[in-house]
């Protein structure tokens, strides 16, 4: 899983500047139900007016940004990102099989299944699934390297040219399309879907720019869900958003709310929920390892010192949105809590001014007033920048830029344009701001977005994945390919406590909060829903977990 603000602004947390348009997406609830009865579910994301798009590949396309592509596309396992470890439910596929030291992964694929044209769905569709991404660059988003694909029968096997013990989830989270529909297609990574068709227990009702409807098929393989319809919104902004859960026009969202019991759950204190489960991936404070004096370790580790992750996250993040980081290892808990190592397990991140002015003056800084100099004398200064809309980045700024001044740092904090933000961030072209990293079912998606040196890429050249803060470190890029290509969990555990050991010593980002996946949610009309007593997915709208979400709920009352 990756976290992408492009996907939708609310994954960032931030208020979205208000996008032009006739409505702002405020509609009433229709959902016109007495109690066990309901057959309507309203679904919102603050996304702004969307242009219509099914291509279930692409992140822009409206059915990727309010999440609907789920209910149309499925995938061949059902992976639970809450659980990473955990074997995944058979889906379109009824069992796989790993070997070869996870080089090979064979499948036996559902029969019965019918694609929503109410032609049959065969393996033949998903070996091409996979031949689609082997064969175009820009639908293989996660860089497998697929090597032979084949179908006999009801069987598809896959080779790959190396081990995919890190990506294992990913593949099996493959969603499959037609094809002989897709098989018609010029170019797959960029054609609009206007007639989408998929094996899931939707289909594509009514689209306008504000609100997509779906529908329930009467020929789905599962049992049909109690869901009849779902109608997915578009609100202009996070304002927007919130008015409309408020007030119930809106019964599943995902969305930062910077006071989130006042203008939500305190409306309706007994139906209105929110859950923000972490996961696998972090967002901290990013430091161009290349400038001076932050190249230096010392003062990253002494920085660290001095954050303060408690008033982040009760201040920028209200209190649930990205819980903080504990481990200082980086790793989030309880999601990452077995791989922490054993000389780490009880160590924590707490606020130690007096330690960071230990660290410093040991490695040659002066603390003169209250100006920190470097050992060549010059003052210490960093520009802190994030796009001025990301409120909860911005005062996660805020917050850092004090904490700073306890040792001396004079820190500014820039509200950046956002597209001037991306572009400097991606050229390493900033000296520190708060971004978010990959997240997957082990703490490798973390530790190769921060310090892999196969993505590093010199100042000033974009197109990178990752490694923002151009950290070089080539002990960290050998023990990211050990835990990758290793033979046994021995092995792997090894190799993820070198870079852990690597991450304390060197603090080339400073975590704050890990990524979460939840949800503003409703039970006055549906339960059901996922929570902390039942975690049987993540919560969030636009996951690919939202189908089992929805396969779950019945009416309230009923």
């Amino acid at each position: 899983m990756r976290a992408r603000r492009s996907v939708a602004l609310a994954l960032a947390g931030l208020l979205a500047a208000a996008l032009a348009a006739c409505s702002n997406g405020d509609t009433s609830n229709s959902n016109a139900s007495t109690a066990g009865t309901s057959t309507v579910l309203n679904v919102g994301m603050p996304n702004g007016p969307q242009t219509e798009n099914h291509n279930p590949f692409l992140g822009s396309s409206s059915g990727a940004s309010l999440g609907y592509r789920w209910m149309i596309y499925e995938p061949l396992v059902m992976v639970n990102p809450l659980k990473p470890q955990e074997p995944g439910k058979p889906w379109l596929a009824t069992a796989h099989t790993w070997s070869d030291n996870f080089k090979k992964l064979s499948f036996t694929i559902r029969d019965g299944v019918k694609w929503s044209d109410g032609k049959p769905m065969t393996a033949e569709d998903v070996a091409y699934s996979f031949e689609l991404r082997k064969g175009n660059e820009g639908l293989n988003q996660d860089a497998i390297p697929y090597g032979t694909i084949t179908q006999s029968g009801n069987k598809v096997d896959l080779t790959f040219t190396r081990s995919q013990f890190v990506n294992q989830n990913k593949i099996l989270g493959v969603f499959v399309v037609p094809k002989h529909q897709w098989s018609t297609f010029k170019d797959p990574s960029q054609d609009t879907v206007k007639e989408p068709i998929g094996t899931g227990p939707y289909k594509l009702k009514s689209f306008t720019p504000q609100t997509t409807t779906l529908e329930v098929r009467s020929e789905y393989w599962q049992e049909l869900p109690k869901v009849k319809e779902l109608r997915y919104t578009s609100y202009n902004d996070n304002n927007a958003q919130t008015t409309a859960l408020a007030n119930g026009a809106s019964e599943w969202s995902f969305v930062f709310v910077p006071n989130v019991k006042t203008v939500f759950q305190a409306k309706d204190e007994k139906n209105h929920k929110v859950w923000a489960p972490g996961t696998l991936g972090i967002h901290g404070l990013w430091i161009n390892t290349t400038k001076k004096p932050f190249d230096n370790p010392a003062l990253r580790r002494a920085m660290d010192k001095v954050i303060n992750r408690d008033d982040i996250f009760t201040q920028a993040e209200a209190g649930y949105f990205y819980p903080k980081i504990e481990s200082v290892t980086g790793i989030p808990t309880p999601a990452g809590e077995s791989f922490i190592a054993p000389e780490f397990k009880d160590k924590k991140h707490v606020v130690d001014v007096e330690g960071a002015k230990a660290e410093l003056a040991a490695a040659g800084f002066k603390l003169e007033g209250d100006t920190l100099k470097d050992p060549t004398g010059k003052p210490v200064t960093i520009t802190l920048t994030d796009p001025a809309g990301w409120s909860d980045y911005i005062t996660s700024l805020e917050i850092i830029k004090d904490n700073l001044s306890q040792i001396g740092i004079k820190a500014t904090v820039d509200k950046a344009n956002q597209d001037a933000w991306f572009k400097a961030f991606d050229e390493g072209n900033f000296e520190a701001g708060m971004h978010w990293t990959n997240g997957g079912a082990t703490p490798y998606d973390i530790y190769q977005n921060i310090m892999d040196g196969k993505i590093l890429k010199p100042i000033g050249k974009g197109g990178v994945s990752g490694n923002y803060g151009r950290y070089n470190n080539p002990e960290a890029t050998k023990a990211l390919d050990a835990y990758a290509n290793a033979a046994d969990d021995a092995a792997r555990t090894a190799a993820l406590n070198t870079l852990q050991k690597i991450m304390v010593d060197q603090m080339p980002i400073i975590p704050t909060g890990a990524s979460n996946i939840g949800a503003l949610y409703s039970t006055k009309n549906w339960v059901g829903w996922p929570d902390e007593s039942n975690p049987y997915g993540p919560s969030q709208p636009t996951q690919q977990t939202a189908l089992q979400i929805v396969l779950a709920l019945k009416p309230a009352g009923a």
